[in-house]
């Protein structure tokens, strides 16, 4: 809350749905991140999306180096066990509403939290993307960058997904 107002992201996409949206959740590694390593241009994107979203990453940590590349930003990291991912982040976005969840991801472990989400978002990184992943995305991008941006400039969303 800012200034006593809650933050969030309103779109209206013409013909399609209104999306009122106050979290981001992020995976991390094959999304965020390579390798373990989150490139600064993401970073700089966060920071901007945070003064009007709470961002949740939620990651089986691969490289282990999540919390640790995440270390200062306006973020909540949560890590799971390989084994339970799937299930776990689709419990946060439950958790959370979700209908006013973004859910940003490339695996399989998800795609329950991108079914559940208002708006999901599929990324191709270096990693690949799942391809079932595919299915539960209403937009896929070449790179986090660019789902990023998505965001930052709605009008790019609107022209993609309208009627």
């Amino acid at each position: 809350m800012r200034n006593g107002v809650k933050e969030m992201i309103k779109i209206e996409i013409p013909d399609y749905k209104t999306l009122e949206l106050e979290y981001l959740v992020l995976d991390y590694n094959g999304t965020i991140a390579l390798d373990g390593r989150m490139r600064d241009e993401v970073k700089e994107r966060l920071l901007k999306l945070a003064k009007d979203l709470q961002i949740h990453v939620l990651t089986a940590d691969t490289h282990g180096t999540a919390k640790k590349m995440c270390e200062g930003m306006p973020l909540k990291i949560q890590t799971f066990p390989t084994d339970g991912a799937l299930d776990e982040k689709l419990a946060v976005v439950e958790g959370l509403g979700e209908d006013k969840c973004i859910a940003i991801g490339n695996g399989r472990n998800d795609k329950l939290m991108c079914r559940a989400s208002a708006l999901a978002i599929a990324v191709m990184e270096q990693e690949g993307m799942c391809g079932r992943l595919l299915g539960e995305a209403d937009v896929c991008t070449r790179s986090i960058e660019d789902a990023l941006d998505l965001l930052l400039r709605p009008k790019r969303l609107i022209a993609t997904l309208r009627g």
